[in-house]
């Protein structure tokens, strides 16, 4: 199978270069990266290795949610236990999933009361986005932790121009049906976006209906989005930010034979509120920009009893959330020279109970509200020389109210041979991440933990070539100490493991003619958990991904995806103990076709898993099979 892959890509490849037009100017892309610096900075001038995901790319692609978007991304592995609504989990260079720093307009939404810290991407819909930034390596000196593996920010789109809206209607395979509308604009002193999604779905069998499960677990996701910039004064503005996700979801008790449950359920609510105000001072040479936002989380879990299971019945919720407050300040010293500094407050806040009853009786616990107050101070020095060579420089303490301090570090920098197109990029940095609630103040949960630690490097060329075609080679590594595991000698969190993970991340994007673009990545990751001298659970060796977008008439576009995932490892909970499993490798292909009929409608479908592939990301988890999707979009 990875040879019919690899087969596929090379004749794509050699297909666009050879009709690649070389009497073109080589290009520069300017494509514009907020979040690995906090100011929008050109990605040829950063040296962190980042991946910029358009709003045109998302509406092309057709995808319901954001998730779905990540899987072409060089080093990004995403996991799903289970069809739509499921756990979703990143991982980014082999990081584990709390590792990943998930923010939705600078804003943290990693939930609090999870027990690693982590964000769920199962429910986080498209709806509204402008963009969303992929930022791979730590980024702790600019965002303290939970960015030890890497940053992703979802940046929701501004209004501008006159007002506009649309509506769209969208059916297809398991009963699905998708309503979405939208209405933008901006004008002088105010600007407006707001989004509405509802998402119904039958779905399939979680717990995979190749063990014999047949009982479908629906999914139900109703999302709003919104958006209002004012501008008082030309050097001020005022942002107010509210996006709501609330979804319901039928899980099953397991993965794999017997996992069915008809009854299980969980319910879950995410609320963002967010307020900005940037202005400023010294002749524009001062930027200040201060913000308070709240990110709560609700998770309740629902499980009757029924004719399987007839003396089983739990129930259990889940609450937390963050509130924050962010001082920045950016000096522009120079033309050369712009100097960052920052405070950043949070409190973070959780609580949860259980309750269940079985043959050996009811049982009941509690997890009192708990809370940890987070400030964090940063220093960060943008360095540009000869309009050539770029470097990026930060330091951060950070002072916890359980551990003390912790202090990280960052280097960046990039040199560009104009001449030649050639651009070397390289970072090192530190890392860190706090112990979560649940991991100090459970039952299981130790008060003694210390923050886990990682360093991170990379170093990588990027090469412009004829007609605007880029080609990009970059190595990483990564060490991780003082990792926080449950040790089952002692029955509690404890700091225990090392991991270390290095690789390789490979792209190429292809421009042959005005009308195609192309993108093919590859990564090989190795992985290694210290502890036990054996590879990290579903991380795999090799992943690469094609991205091959074609506008026809003016009026259509075409969006193919091929996602070739490699053999990995993961854990087969079916037998006691657990036992170490070999998941096959394989390749999903997408595609996704839109024309526009006049002015105001859009005739669109997709397919998903088009060659059928009876896959498994989590072991004993189902995934759908082929499906078909299609709607119309009327806007006005």
């Amino acid at each position: 199978m990875q040879g019919r892959f690899v087969a596929v890509v090379v004749f794509v490849a050699l297909f666009c270069l050879s009709g690649t037009v070389y009497t073109q100017d080589m290009l520069e892309s300017e494509e514009i990266v907020v979040t690995a610096t906090r100011i929008e900075t050109p990605s040829t001038r950063l040296g962190s290795s980042t991946t910029v995901i358009t709003r045109r790319e998302i509406e092309r692609k057709g995808k319901a949610t954001v998730f779905e978007l990540l899987r072409t991304v060089p080093a990004v592995d995403v996991v799903q236990a289970g069809g739509p609504g499921r756990t979703t989990s990143v991982f980014i260079r082999g990081a584990k999933p709390e590792h990943t720093l998930v923010l939705i307009d600078g804003v943290e939404m990693n939930d609090p009361i999870s027990p690693g810290r982590s964000y769920d991407l199962a429910h986080l819909t498209t709806d509204n986005i402008e963009r969303i930034e992929i930022i791979r390596g730590p980024q702790s000196t600019l965002y303290g932790s939970d960015a030890m593996g890497g940053v992703i920010n979802i940046i929701t789109r501004k209004g501008e121009g006159r007002p506009g809206g649309f509506v769209s209607f969208e059916a297809g395979s398991f009963a699905t049906f998708r309503e979405r509308a939208g209405i933008s604009g901006g004008r002088g002193w105010m600007n407006y976006s707001i989004g509405f999604s509802r998402w119904d779905t039958e779905g399939i069998s979680s717990a995979g209906e190749g063990y014999g499960n047949t009982e479908k677990d629906g999914y139900r996701n109703t999302s709003f989005s919104a958006r209002l910039g004012l501008v008082p004064a030309g050097d001020v503005d005022v942002d107010f930010i509210v996006r709501y996700t609330g979804s319901e979801a039928d899980i099953d008790n397991a993965g794999g034979r017997g996992g069915d449950d008809p009854n299980y359920t969980v319910d879950s609510e995410e609320l963002l509120l967010s307020m900005g105000l940037r202005f400023l001072l010294l002749n524009d040479i001062w930027e200040q920009k201060f913000s308070l936002s709240l990110a709560d989380h609700d998770r309740d879990y629902r499980n009757y009893r029924d004719a399987d299971h007839p003396y089983n019945l739990s129930s259990s919720s889940y609450d937390g959330r963050v509130v924050e407050f962010d001082w920045q300040n950016h000096f522009y010293i120079h033309e050369s020279n712009i100097l960052t500094m920052g405070l950043e407050s949070e409190k973070e806040e959780g609580e949860s109970e259980y309750y269940s009853e079985s043959i050996w009786g009811p049982y009941t616990t509690t997890f009192r509200k708990r809370s940890i107050r987070t400030t964090g101070y940063y220093l960060q020095d943008q360095i540009s020389l000869w309009d050539s060579w770029f470097t990026t420089l930060g330091i951060r303490v950070d002072d916890n109210s359980r551990y003390g301090t912790k202090t990280t570090y960052r280097i960046a920098s990039v040199y560009s041979f104009q001449k030649t197109g050639t651009r070397i990029r390289g970072s090192y940095g530190t890392g860190f991440k706090a112990p979560s609630l649940f991991q100090l103040f459970s039952m299981y949960g130790n008060e003694g933990l210390e923050p886990e630690e990682s360093t991170g490097w990379d170093i990588g060329i990027e090469q412009s070539l004829p007609g605007g075609n880029i080609l990009g080679v970059t190595y990483f590594h990564n060490t991780f100490e003082e990792m926080i595991e449950y040790d089952t000698k002692t029955s509690m969190y404890t700091n225990i493991a090392e991991a270390e993970t290095r690789g390789v991340e490979m792209f190429v994007s292809l421009q042959p003619v005005d009308a195609l673009t192309t993108r093919i990545t590859y990564t090989y990751m190795e992985t290694e958990d210290r502890t036990t001298q054996s590879e990290l659970l579903r991380r795999p060796r090799n992943k690469a991904g094609l991205d091959m977008a074609y506008r026809f008439s003016e009026r259509g576009d075409v969006e193919m995806d091929v996602v070739y995932v490699g053999k990995r490892y993961d854990n087969d909970y079916s037998t006691l103990p657990a036992r170490r499993v070999e998941l096959d490798d394989y390749v999903v292909v997408d595609l996704a076709v839109s024309y526009r009929i006049g002015r105001h409608i859009q005739v669109f479908a997709r397919g998903e898993n088009l060659l059928d592939e009876d896959y498994e990301e989590v072991k004993g988890y189902g995934t759908p099979g082929r499906s078909g999707f299609g709607g119309v979009r009327f806007s006005f």
